[in-house]
């Protein structure tokens, strides 16, 4: 098997791996807010870069930067879900507004640096909409056949990605690398554990978590004409995670 086989099967589920036993270990908003980080979108975004070359993946990545509204409405719809129904309708629902959003920006066009304002402004928005003070349960004991699932989807997802990358186009195929597979199995099983409270924790995190995902996509637009793909990708990492460490003080604060 190729290494690019190799990353598909085990970079994201790893990272997957991961970000799970964190968030068990500091919570659902610390959950939530690792998850923000690119976990399948950075891997599959890289593979793009190695399979189908640099301009392919740059423009994906200026798709998967309005793919995170498309993120930031599922998060916000399943919020308010999560007040009034079960896990069940509340993934109907946001799941829902994440393929309408997909749909209506599909043939939005902005420069690299609006789309990036854009969805800067669209997390902060939805972050600070998305405040509540309902606390979750205690969690039940995590389960290794739920990690096996998580982990699962998370190689599942690379692996149909970059397969269908070229039949989707740059555009279509970076819009839907933040298709919340592990969010929202992260949604879902805190719903189920720990109540509705835990679940807008959850994704209220995972909506501040993602400046740094955004920054990270910014620097793998900007850059890729310019690098080759390792230290583009190792510089967009770095930038990821300043970003993204500067929003855990605002997790923290506001949960």
């Amino acid at each position: 098997m190729g290494t690019v086989a190799w990353l598909k099967l085990l970079l994201a589920p790893l990272l997957i791996l991961v970000a799970t036993l964190a968030g068990r270990r500091w919570g659902p908003a610390v959950g939530g807010w690792l998850a923000g980080l690119p976990l399948t979108s950075g891997p599959v975004s890289f593979i793009l870069a190695l399979e189908q070359g640099p301009e392919f993946a740059a423009r994906a990545a200026l798709g998967t930067l309005f793919g995170l509204i498309s993120l930031a409405a599922f998060c916000f719809v399943y919020g308010i879900a999560a007040r009034r129904t079960g896990w069940l309708g509340c993934l109907g629902a946001a799941m829902g507004a994440f393929a309408l959003s997909t749909v209506a920006f599909r043939g939005v066009t902005l420069p690299l640096w609006g789309a990036f304002v854009l969805v800067w402004a669209v997390l902060a928005g939805v972050g600070a909409a998305m405040a509540g003070d309902e606390r979750p349960r205690p969690p039940r004991r995590l389960v290794p056949g739920d990690l096996a699932i998580r982990m699962g989807l998370a190689a599942l997802l690379a692996l149909v990605l970059t397969s269908i990358a070229t039949a989707l186009g740059p555009r279509l195929a970076g819009s839907l690398t933040p298709i919340p597979v592990f969010g929202a199995l992260l949604a879902v099983f805190a719903h189920r554990d720990q109540g509705p409270g835990a679940a807008v924790q959850l994704l209220r995190g995972m909506v501040l978590g993602s400046f740094g995902f955004a920054a990270f996509m910014l620097l793998v637009a900007s850059l890729l004409d310019r690098l080759a793909a390792p230290p583009t990708y190792a510089l967009a990492s770095a930038g990821a995670l300043g970003v993204h460490g500067l929003t855990l003080a605002v997790v923290r604060r506001v949960t």
